[in-house]
């Protein structure tokens, strides 16, 4: 029985899973930290050499709107990618290339990876009992070359990309194309771990397959009731349910 001190909220049934499907962005790896460096080595190509915070702030914001949008179909990826820092600089009147400063940005993030507490430790020990998928939204190129780039990649077996099928998280058709590429799917075995309930908690209870809450920060509970998952709030706990 799982301790209050463990900080694990646990309201699935004990399982075996034997399929594990990872959200990727502050879930495996520290994507905040990571979207920060970048975007500071960004301004400095551009010519900026102050005011990072502020700057960043804004385009953390504008980024997360288009994302959104881009979530409900509303906006393409091509428009997406250009037009936050666009709506940046505009914010701060700064005469900056934005589509300079996007390409700049995405060769940059996929050479700075920084994982997320216990990441590499969770991944060997879920790798020697199971299979370890990766399932996030984001840009095909980027995503591949950042996980190639880190030291999980040994223990993972396959990386699904919502703009390879066109769809993403918690779009179902999305996770359909997904299991098509792990070796044995399973519903009663396969558990998703995901620091977004939108995308990742709900997306996964959708598509009839467990979910589990990363909540490192310990975040307001927004989960609909009736809905069972695990909560845990740090990637250590899941060694209690494997």
């Amino acid at each position: 029985m799982l301790n209050e001190e463990s900080w694990v909220v646990l309201e699935l049934s004990v399982k075996t899973y034997r399929l594990f499907l990872f959200d990727l962005d502050d879930t495996l790896l520290d994507f905040k930290e990571s979207e920060r460096l970048s975007f500071e080595s960004t301004l400095r190509e551009l010519g900026v050499s102050s005011s990072f915070q502020e700057l960043f702030s804004s385009y953390q914001r504008e980024n997360l709107k288009l994302w959104k949008l881009f979530e409900e179909a509303q906006v393409s990826k091509e428009f997406l990618k250009v037009e936050r820092f666009r709506k940046t600089f505009e914010l701060h009147g700064l005469d900056l290339d934005s589509k300079k400063a996007s390409e700049f940005y995405l060769e940059r993030l996929p050479e700075t990876i920084v994982l997320v507490d216990y990441a590499l430790e969770i991944c060997q020990s879920l790798s020697r009992v199971g299979e370890i998928g990766i399932l996030t939204n984001g840009i095909q190129s980027v995503q591949e070359k950042r996980v190639q780039n880190s030291v999980l990649f040994p223990y993972l077996s396959f990386l699904s990309v919502s703009e390879e099928c066109g769809f993403a998280k918690p779009d179902q058709r999305f996770f359909a194309h997904s299991m098509k590429k792990a070796k044995s799917f399973d519903r009663n075995s396969t558990l998703m771990i995901g620091d977004r309930v939108e995308t990742d908690v709900l997306g996964a209870y959708q598509f009839g397959i467990d979910a589990c809450w990363f909540n490192p920060q310990k975040k307001v509970n927004t989960i609909p009731s009736g809905i069972k998952y695990t909560e845990i709030h740090h990637l250590s706990h899941l060694e209690q349910l494997i």
